[in-house]
């Protein structure tokens, strides 16, 4: 059945639906787990830092959820399903590890829903939100690297996710003094996904050939990349809020400020250091190592420098 559903969707895609592959591949780069992060990196940064906390907090800990339950399940993608299957080209470098369930629905919902969920914002803004969160999903079939499963598992356990997340939220700020129970749970968490993904048992298959259909072994990296970035978030947030404690009710200027070297910065992190650090420590902790580079410098240290700075920007006036 969902993979009838992909033939057909290939058909409209090969057909008269050609002239919807480029919006749906811009509809998927959105969902990308670094255009997420930057998105929401620069919301905690420069627009509101308790709303960017939330959607810190829930995308590290649906990157996590999301690598748990592909190498449990460990659904082979469509065209390793079926030769009949021929997604979209351009798709195929965003569709790494295992297919169930989709990472990309998982941001969309990390993101775009965990916003739209939220009474606070206009009810408009929240429509708009939801569908985008969609469309992104959608865009995963369209493009034929995911099923129908995949996407709706994938956006129904991202938002449950994010629901989680805001109820965690409530319940730290009852008691304040509890977060760091919170965050020893969530390192916890996140080292035992590491440890599962690491000795567990892949599925071994094999083409007419006799080659290796799929490795276990490389399809779990995005699930050590999800540890990386969870733990990162974990130590940076309650970093951050012991010892540093930045706000985002500043001038526009400021916020202005914060956002160019706020990209600048975040792009030498994710594309040179980050890179750097996994190329010198080999495999799976280089993964980790590297991602947890890339969130920490999102949770700690940008607001450090920037509270510092600015700190001494204003003391020479």
């Amino acid at each position: 059945m969902d993979i009838d559903i992909l033939l057909i969707l290939q058909g409209f895609r090969n057909g008269v639906g050609a002239c919807l592959v480029d919006f749906m591949t811009k509809m998927s780069f959105i969902g990308e787990m670094n255009t997420v992060l930057i998105i929401i990196a620069l919301i905690y940064w420069c627009v509101n830092k308790k709303f960017g906390n939330y959607l810190l907090m829930g995308w590290s800990g649906n990157r996590v959820v999301n690598g748990l339950l592909k190498v449990t399940a460990c659904v082979y993608r469509p065209w390793i399903r079926d030769a009949r299957i021929v997604p979209d080209s351009d798709a195929l470098a965003s569709a790494t590890g295992y297919s169930f369930p989709s990472g990309h629905s998982m941001n969309a919902a990390s993101l775009y829903g965990g916003a739209a969920i939220r009474k606070e914002l206009s009810k408009v803004l929240r429509i708009v939100l939801g569908l985008i969160a969609v469309l992104i999903a959608l865009s995963r079939n369209f493009l034929g690297v995911h099923t129908p499963q995949d996407i709706l598992v994938g956006l129904g356990a991202g938002l449950l996710v994010m629901w989680l997340t805001g109820k965690l939220i409530v319940w730290i700020d009852k008691d304040p003094k509890k977060d760091i129970i919170v965050v020893c749970v969530g390192i916890a968490i996140s080292v035992a996904v590491a440890v599962f993904a690491a000795f567990k048992s892949y599925p071994v298959d094999y083409d007419e050939a006799g080659k290796l259909l799929v490795d276990g072994a490389k399809m779990a990296n995005d699930t050590y990349k999800g540890v990386g970035w969870c733990v990162g978030f974990w130590v940076g947030w309650i970093l951050e809020k012991r010892y540093v404690n930045f706000s985002t009710d500043i001038p526009l200027m400021t916020r202005m400020t914060r956002l160019t070297t706020g990209l600048l910065s975040y792009y030498a992190v994710s594309l040179i250091l980050s890179p750097l650090f996994k190329s010198l420590i080999p495999g799976v902790c280089g993964t980790i190592i590297s991602c947890f580079i890339q969130m920490f410098y999102v949770s700690f240290i940008f607001p450090l420098c920037i509270k510092h700075f600015e700190r001494t920007s204003t003391s020479t006036k």
